[in-house]
Parts: C-alpha cells; sequence; structure tokens
C-alpha cells in the first residue's frame, strides 16, 4: 500500500448477541439498534470509514439472536453521515438481482455509501434448513464468482447480460442505478476466504479481499497469491485488502493481555468446540486443505475469525507499529472487534490512531524521493 495512502479502519457490527468473543467474560456490547446507532456515530466521529453488518440466519454457537444485514445496516446509513455500511450476503440465499436492486435503493439513500460482502457460506445448518441445497466448497466459490459479477453487470450496464451456470440474464435494465460515487465504479464488493478458490475469486472479481486474522507471513502469502490471480485476469493492482483483528488497546502490555488471558480462560467450551467441528470440516472439504480455518486452535476460534492471530494487542504505541507493519506489508484496511464497543472505539480515536497517523507520516518521509537541491 503506498505510504501516502492512509490506512483505513472498520469495525465488525455487534448485530448479533454473544459479543465478538465465545467467552463468559463480561462484554458491554448490545446487539439491538439503539446501542448499534449510537456505536455507528461514535466510530464514524474516531477514525472509522467503514463497519461491516454480520450474517446470521439462525442460533448458533453463541450467537442466540440476529438482525438481519441488509436492512440492519441500511438503518445505520440513515443514522450517519459519513460511514459506509458493508451488509454481508449469502449468494443461494439472495437472487442478484434482488440484491442489485436493494443496495441500489440503498445506495441513494445513503448518498453513496452501500456495499456489500459477498459470504459463500460455511454453515451447511442454515441452507439445508432453508431447503436450500448444501453445494461442494469449491462450487460454492464458483456461484459466488457469477453473483459477484452479475452484481456487477447489473449496476453498469443498460443491457445486463450474463450466461452462466447459476445465473443468467437477459436484457436486464436497472433504474436507478446506484450513485455515480468518484473513485469507484459501483458499490464496493467485498469477500473473504482463506482456501485456494477464494482467493482465485478474490483476483478475479473482488473489489476488496477479506482475510482472517493472520501473523505477518500468513497475510503476505494472501496477498501475494491473491495479486498473482488478478494479474492473471487483468486486473493488477484491482484488488484491494482487509486484515480482521480483534483489538485489545490497554495502558499497559500487562493489562492487555491479562485481558486477552481472561477471554480465554472464560470461553464458552461448548459453543467454541461446536463452532470449530462446523468450520474445520467446510475447511478440510477443500482440495488442498487450506480452506477458512483448517489451522486454527481452541483459542484462536474463541473469536470466530481467528481474531487474536493479528495480535493488535498491548499500548496504543505497540499496536501502531504492528498496524502500520500490516500497512507495509499490503493492508490497506483493518477490519476491528472489540469487548466493550463504546468504551474502546474511543480509545481507539483518541489513544492509538493519532499514533498511527504520526507513524504513517514517519513511513511516507522515508519513503519519499529525494528532490536534488538546485
Amino acid at each position: 500500500m503506498p505510504a501516502h495512502e492512509p490506512l483505513k479502519f472498520a469495525y465488525w457490527v455487534p448485530n448479533v448477541s454473544g459479543g465478538l468473543v465465545t467467552s463468559a467474560i463480561e462484554q458491554r456490547t448490545d446487539w439491538g439498534y439503539d446501542y448499534n446507532k449510537r456505536l455507528a456515530r461514535l466510530a464514524e466521529d474516531n477514525g472509522f470509514e467503514y463497519a461491516l453488518s454480520q450474517v446470521r440466519y439462525i442460533a448458533s454457537y453463541g450467537a442466540a439472536y440476529q438482525h438481519e444485514s441488509t436492512s440492519f445496516s441500511l438503518a445505520l446509513l440513515l443514522a450517519t453521515e459519513r460511514l459506509k455500511v458493508i451488509a454481508a450476503v449469502h449468494p443461494g440465499l439472495w437472487q442478484p438481482g434482488v440484491l442489485a436492486k436493494l443496495v441500489a435503493t440503498a445506495d441513494h439513500l445513503s448518498g453513496g455509501r452501500a456495499a456489500v460482502n459477498v459470504v459463500s457460506g460455511w454453515f451447511k445448518d442454515e441452507f439445508t434448513k432453508l431447503g436450500e441445497p448444501w453445494l461442494e466448497h469449491d462450487e460454492r466459490y464458483r456461484r459466488s464468482e457469477e453473483f459477484i459479477r452479475v452484481l456487477r453487470e447489473i449496476w453498469t450496464s443498460d443491457h445486463a447480460e450474463f450466461n452462466g451456470d447459476f445465473y443468467r440474464l437477459h436484457d436486464f435494465d436497472l433504474k436507478p442505478k446506484p450513485l455515480d460515487v468518484p473513485g469507484r465504479p459501483h458499490p464496493e464488493i467485498f469477500q473473504g476466504g482463506n482456501s485456494t478458490a477464494a482467493r482465485r475469486n478474490g483476483g478475479r472479481v473482488s473489489d476488496w479481499y477479506f482475510s482472517n486474522g493472520k501473523d505477518y507471513e500468513g497475510f503476505i502469502e494472501q496477498v501475494e497469491e491473491v495479486n498473482g490471480y488478478a494479474a492473471d485476469a487483468g486486473r493488477a493492482g484491482a484488488v484491494r485488502f482487509g486484515l480482521n483483528a480483534f483489538l485489545i488497546a490497554r495502558d499497559s502490555e500487562r493489562e492487555a493481555r491479562e485481558t486477552l488471558r481472561e477471554i480465554i480462560a472464560k470461553a464458552d467450551v461448548d459453543a467454541v468446540e461446536g463452532f470449530r467441528g462446523a468450520v474445520q470440516q467446510a475447511g478440510a472439504s477443500t482440495g488442498d486443505k487450506r480452506g477458512m480455518w483448517a489451522d486454527s486452535s481452541f483459542d484462536d476460534l474463541v473469536q470466530y475469525n481467528d481474531g487474536f492471530r493479528s495480535q493488535l494487542i498491548g499500548t496504543p504505541e505497540q499496536i501502531a507499529d504492528r498496524a502500520v507493519e500490516y500497512k507495509r506489508r499490503g493492508a490497506n484496511l483493518l477490519l476491528l472487534g472489540f469487548l466493550h464497543y463504546h468504551e474502546e472505539v474511543e480509545y481507539f480515536g483518541r489513544h492509538v490512531l493519532p499514533i498511527i497517523r504520526e507513524k504513517e507520516a514517519e513511513q511516507a518521509a522515508r519513503e519519499a524521493p529525494l528532490v536534488a537541491a538546485p
């Protein structure tokens, strides 16, 4: 990522019950709308450009209640002025033309701030209990690729055509189109994953690729491979990268590490083990065994997107150092979760973000070309 471009920040919207860790530790976080409306306004005033609404359709693994992601995202868009809200959606449960219409409307109502995160699906029961087929892993990603291509075709063409294995369009014209916003041809399309199929999709069709929590080497490996697929598809430089992290910023490293220790010590073992059984069968179902969560430990899965692995845990200075290092390795955005959202989002904006911006400025100065004296 160019040193002159500031690192962007997103947060996980807590629109499902149970918080962002599967633990009995106190989480001063609420899944209701009033709490989330205030959080969204706090976030956009404390350095956050994006929010990601989660999607679960039935109770599972510590998430007994869930607000639907697209409607909740629209509500947050209407409650804010600058925040871009990303709604997570499942191909197979959504028809892409219907979603394209919904997002175009949300884009108009919000002044061009709507986005989607295309989730290929890891939870079999969400499909089979609705009577929908559960496709083999790589087939789910093939369907997602077509889904993304259809969204883009509908949003950008007056006579949309598509002929795929999962979706077809015949001279379809969506009006109104999403807003014409400088810097984007259509609402941004995010997609995550870890498997070869996910990386291929990221390179070939996505605007943004979300990585689960990773250390430096694990993140670099994904960036390089996704960029390789993008280059093969004639999209070199087109994909931007987000990294998941659970942020624990405290005045001392000892306090931050003690918070992490307590989260894991108080983990809901049955819920974490149930989640592990569900998600690791998804990773193991890939041909090369490197799907999502394929190598996650019990401790990793207490934060269900491996957020502890990114190690944004410590003092503001330590976290800023690590954030800037991830930027240097290709991160354009950090997707953050917190234990106590309201308090910790404000703490981030007041104590962590200013140090990150200082370190970015220092990095940019080091990388700036020397100007010869006349």
